[in-house]
């Protein structure tokens, strides 16, 4: 039996430890076994060790983790027929049935015999990842494993939140987004892409302003505690059609949505606080708070189809997989620029 090298969780607050393990095989008809050749670093890494997924997650300890996920087809089972071996693949970040309603609807995400590669089962912090027929996703010849696994949850997090705001923009609109870090500057791209309204970003951080106006913000503003007042100035007092939260932290929520215009859309994708909005506030304006989640598998392949034509780039920051930790300790310290990648 081959075995490989994976990186797992072997107790919550503990650091993560390299291991051996045997190389999954595809046993079930729809399986497919992937040779790994990038997994993103991602916060949600940092949270799951600090123990915050595991009573949601119920996971058995120790585990691979990593649920940003990119490389080679290595092994199909017996029914698989959307891929072969040597195909290269992005993975759709959750394993999922194909039987139950919201997976019948398109809306896998919230499929109801689901497993999570990297949060509940073995994840791509290691050179191979079992996962199923329905996650796989080809990507272009022109793209590489390594410089779009980020795609994968983050791109596709943030590209679910930017296309459900992209359908009720018109060309009069104005659409905000808080946050131009590693999800935000994934949506500023998609919105550039999908939809012709004017696209005002916040951050509070220049460099991040400069960044997003680079790649089609059409208005920067600084959050400098006046960025509610500035954005009302943009939009004549009355606030933008969509606002979409990378933060949902430290104020964000109430400032997000006193920047959402009467009838307009508030989008939360980053979590942290609660939501506190009156009742008589949300009547009267008629405002509409939206979780957001990640997106389907179809959000999915409609992300790489905007990578393949080159309107969504990632930056990415990549590390050998022997340097998982070093990984880790630059993205807790905030010294990742885009996203790092793992590269077995």
């Amino acid at each position: 039996m081959s075995t490989m090298r994976a990186v797992q969780v072997v107790g919550y607050h503990q650091d993560l430890k390299m291991a051996e393990l045997p190389v999954p095989e595809a046993t079930g008809p729809w399986d497919v076994v992937v040779k790994i050749g990038g997994a993103g670093v991602c916060r949600t890494d940092l949270h799951i060790l600090e123990g915050q997924w595991a009573e949601k997650s119920q996971v058995q300890l120790p585990y691979t983790i990593g649920h940003e996920n990119a490389g080679w087809v290595h092994q199909v089972g017996s029914a698989v027929t959307n891929v072969r071996e040597g195909d290269k693949v992005i993975l759709h970040p959750l394993i999922t049935c194909g039987l139950c309603r919201a997976c019948r609807s398109g809306d896998d995400v919230h499929c109801e015999n689901n497993a999570f590669p990297g949060i509940s089962t073995n994840g791509g912090y290691a050179e191979y990842l079992l996962t199923s027929a329905r996650s796989v996703v080809k990507i272009d010849d022109s793209l590489e494993p390594a410089d779009v696994a980020a795609l994968a949850d983050a791109g596709l997090t943030a590209y679910h939140a930017a296309a459900k705001a992209a359908k009720r923009l018109t060309p009069r609109d104005t659409v905000v987004m808080i946050g131009a870090g590693g999800l935000g500057h994934i949506g500023i791209q998609v919105i550039k892409a999908l939809s012709p309204a004017r696209l005002v970003v916040v951050d509070r951080h220049p460099a991040a302003l400069e960044l997003a106006k680079s790649i089609g913000a059409d208005e920067g503003v600084l959050g400098d505690g006046h960025e509610v007042e500035t954005v009302l100035d943009l939009t004549g007092g009355f606030g933008a059609e969509v606002v979409v939260d990378f933060v949902g932290e430290n104020g964000s929520t109430k400032k997000g949505i006193d920047m959402t215009r009467q009838a307009g859309d508030y989008l939360v994708v980053g979590y942290g606080e609660n939501v506190d909005v009156p009742t008589i506030d949300l009547v009267s304006t008629e405002k509409n708070v939206l979780g957001n989640l990640v997106g389907s598998y179809n959000d999915l392949q409609d992300l790489m189809a905007l990578a393949a034509t080159g309107a969504v780039t990632l930056h990415t920051q990549k590390y050998a997989l022997d340097d998982f930790q070093q990984a880790i300790t630059d993205l807790d310290n905030g010294q990742v620029r885009g996203r790092a990648i793992l590269v077995p």
